[in-house]
């Protein structure tokens, strides 16, 4: 009989994969052997391995290259990274090593890019994109790179306001996007995004507010919808109607160029998971064109604002079971060394699902298990994987030690869960490692960040 962890993996998908792969009974990603890892540093574990960054952005880029070549598309490409997917220094600076523009949603992320300029990594060549609803320091950040010509500032309108309150501190021309506010999918519980212009008063109020303003001038709309790029009637419905909106501009705007479609590409959440990415961006183009060849209007740049796909897949987080309790007669809790709540907040907050593997003893059989956190949360649970209600791992055991890992967990953890800050039930954050290749293509590590200490949180409450 095929019992055994490894046979289950095996039957179920097509395994190895990409970024996983067997030494024995060790799990691998990417080559890195994970246990190694855990004899060096421990567990719990906060792992990234920086390569896949620049990898991921390579192939989008060429995945856009291939589609403009193949209809002779006139308008060109840009990647753009958004920040709020994961602001650390070691992400966005192997993102700007790979050629692309950043993406903003505050004032405090325009305060990296200003430590980015002072140490020639932004250029004043580059492009910032600045989004979101904003506040009164993230507009005088904004006027002031315009006025210092630091880089090509382009905020991109949220409301009506936002434009009289740029104007008001910069005395300078500067050109502005402007978001479409779309319109949510049917099963969400609003009709229209919060954020954004509606479609029908784009027009009025460019009209009324940039078109015969000499300060100001229109280069980008801007396309986002919170369920991403994916090949449904529904995206496509948006982006004709975007679409829309983008010819009729472009009809009495000479100066619109772009088309931002923001981001949303979908990041690998199980062995079982598919999608086509040259499909979706062939497709894409192939529309973006039709659309202004049919109004006989110049087609736009193509601006991506690419957050989680830039950095999810790239990182790791690793849990060493502690124990197991058997509360009924069917639930088997493992309980990991550490919380979801905290290292995963969205496992637990919006049921995200990311990839769950065992890291060691392949060889064995294994059981149906639930996994628990150690806070006294209810919530601090993990139950189910994406393609199935049910979590599999080898046979607990006291003697052999068992080691789980997650997988493509870059986005959002960290700046969700609060990374250094006060966590639920003060469990610490892990210790977290970067993981990168030297010039001769070895493996190597290093400690980002220990585990959280005492003082730190006591520290934080005003103990000390």
């Amino acid at each position: 009989m095929k019992t055994k962890y490894i046979d289950l993996i095996d039957q179920t998908y097509y395994f190895p994969q990409e970024e996983f792969t067997l030494r024995g009974d060790n799990l691998l990603f990417h080559g890195i052997e994970l246990m190694d890892l855990v004899k060096e540093y421990g567990s719990p574990l906060k792992f990234m391995y920086l390569p896949k960054i620049t990898e991921n952005i390579n192939k989008a880029k060429g995945w856009f290259a291939d589609a403009i070549e193949k209809y002779d598309y006139k308008g060109s490409y840009h990647y753009c990274y958004c920040s709020k997917s994961s602001h650390f220094r070691h992400v966005i600076e192997r993102a700007l090593d790979a050629g692309v523009y950043l993406e903003t949603s505050s004032g405090y992320d325009l305060s990296i890019v200003e430590v980015l300029l002072a140490e020639g990594k932004v250029k004043p060549t580059d492009m910032v994109i600045s989004n979101g609803f904003k506040q009164e320091n993230y507009i005088s950040h904004i006027a002031d790179l315009i006025d210092r010509e630091a880089v090509r500032m382009l905020p991109i309108l949220d409301n009506y306001v936002e434009i009289d309150q740029i104007k008001a501190k910069t005395s300078k021309p500067f050109s502005v996007g402007i978001r479409i506010a779309s319109e949510e999918e049917p099963k969400f519980e609003f009709y229209t995004s919060r954020l954004g212009i509606g479609y029908k008063n784009i027009v009025p109020f460019y009209k009324q507010y940039i078109q015969d303003d000499d300060q100001v001038s229109l280069k980008m709309l801007h396309f986002f919808i919170n369920t991403g790029i994916r090949d449904t009637a529904y995206y496509w419905n948006e982006l004709q109607k975007c679409l829309r909106v983008y010819v009729a501009l472009k009809k009495i705007c000479p100066s619109l160029d772009s088309l931002n479609i923001g981001g949303g590409f979908p990041v690998k959440n199980s062995l079982a998971f598919t999608y086509d990415y040259a499909y979706m961006v062939d497709e894409i183009v192939n529309q973006i064109r039709i659309a202004c060849e049919d109004a006989e209007v110049p087609v736009p740049d193509i601006y991506t604002e690419f957050g989680s796909y830039t950095v999810g897949e790239s990182a790791g987080t690793i849990y060493k079971v502690l124990y197991q309790k058997q509360q009924n007669d069917r639930e088997k809790w493992n309980m990991i060394d550490s919380s979801f709540i905290t290292t995963m907040p969205d496992s637990w907050a919006i049921n995200k699902r990311f990839i769950m593997l065992a890291l060691n003893r392949w060889s064995d059989t294994y059981e149906r298990v639930l996994l628990g956190g150690i806070t006294c949360d209810s919530d601090d649970y993990y139950n189910s994987e994406q393609h199935v209600n049910a979590i599999y791992l080898p046979r607990f055991s006291k003697t052999y030690p068992l080691y789980i890992g997650f997988f493509h967990t870059g986005a959002y953890q960290e700046t969700v869960g609060g990374f250094g800050g006060l966590q639920h039930c003060l469990i610490p954050q892990p210790k977290y490692v970067l993981i990168d290749k030297d010039e001769q293509g070895e493996i190597t590590t290093k400690l980002f960040k220990g585990q959280q200490t005492a003082d730190e949180f006591l520290n934080q409450l005003g103990y000390l």
